[in-house]
């Protein structure tokens, strides 16, 4: 009998408090799984705002060690509960370093290990260098109840070489939550379409479903340009072939979900050969900071 994967990204707004934010969670997760969603993925650091839009240190009170975050203890009887596994995006304090991370809890609640993002962007309304190191965990895959699952964090999924990378070590399925919405130094920049159609490449190039859950809705920040910040939404599953299969709009609050035969997807990969004609020993250029 076939493995069926079934996977939903959960798409609203987030606030100032925490305990809220994590409630609306986890209603959503338990929407989701009473949809009969396996692998439920929350955006990035619904803990709270998207503090990242300017360098204030206030901020860095609301980090905590990884196993005792409030997200992950709140989060981790959810998913034993239910059955699921939660990706679970976090502001993670390691002593006197700052992370971006992410913490895998299995379908009996057990928390299999952490992701930090590997990379950090720096830029107007994405302030991330001040707050975040860049991760020292490599990228990682977990061999959870349902599959061999990766995840990137936002910033992550424009690079190729984190999803292929993962797709080398064996995930079967990929999962980005993230935060990203308006430019502020440019107001007609919309980076939307080009943020789906570049995870819908590693879908392609991969041949491996992608989740890709965004947050939505306006946050109010004063002194900042137009007021705040604007989250596009877009939430999406995109198959093997990069269709999207599921999708939500920029200002819809809900859940994308989707299934997937992960049997037919591991004999469909080998098919295609992405992996048998690979050229490893051409691709040094892409091992060096800057190449000949």
């Amino acid at each position: 009998m076939s493995r069926i994967l079934k996977v939903a990204a959960l798409q609203t707004h987030y606030g100032d408090d925490l305990s809220d934010n994590i409630a609306r969670t986890i209603a959503m997760i338990r929407q989701a799984a009473a949809g009969g969603a396996q692998v439920i993925l929350p955006s990035e650091l619904f803990q709270g705002p998207y503090f990242c839009i300017a360098q204030e240190e206030r901020w860095f009170a609301t980090a905590h060690p990884w196993r005792e975050h409030p997200c992950v203890t709140a989060l981790a009887p959810v998913a034993a509960e239910l059955g699921v596994v939660i990706p679970v995006s976090i502001f993670e304090r390691e002593g006197p370093h700052y992370f971006n991370s992410l913490v895998m809890l299995d379908a009996d609640g057990s928390a299999m290990g952490i992701y930090r993002k590997s990379h950090i962007p720096d830029g107007p309304g994405y302030m991330e260098k001040y707050y975040f190191r860049p991760g020292d965990t490599g990228f990682r895959v977990w061999d959870t109840r349902f599959g061999r699952l990766g995840v990137g964090i936002c910033w992550d999924q424009w690079y190729p070489e984190c999803a292929r990378a993962m797709a080398l070590m064996g995930a079967e399925a990929l999962f980005y939550p993230t935060a990203i919405g308006s430019e502020p130094h440019d107001a007609t920049l919309d980076t939307a379409l080009p943020w789906r159609r570049a995870m819908q490449g590693h879908a392609v190039s991969n041949v491996i479903p992608v989740v890709g859950a965004n947050r939505t809705g306006f946050e109010p920040w004063d002194g900042y340009p137009n007021g705040g910040q604007r989250f596009y939404g877009s939430s999406f599953i995109a198959d093997h072939r990069g269709d999207l299969v599921a999708d939500l709009g920029r200002d819809e609050e809900g859940i994308a979900a989707a299934s997937f035969d992960l049997d037919f997807l591991k004999t469909h990969r080998a098919a295609w050969g992405f992996f048998r004609d690979r050229r490893p020993d051409l691709y040094g250029a892409l091992s060096s900071p800057r190449p000949a």
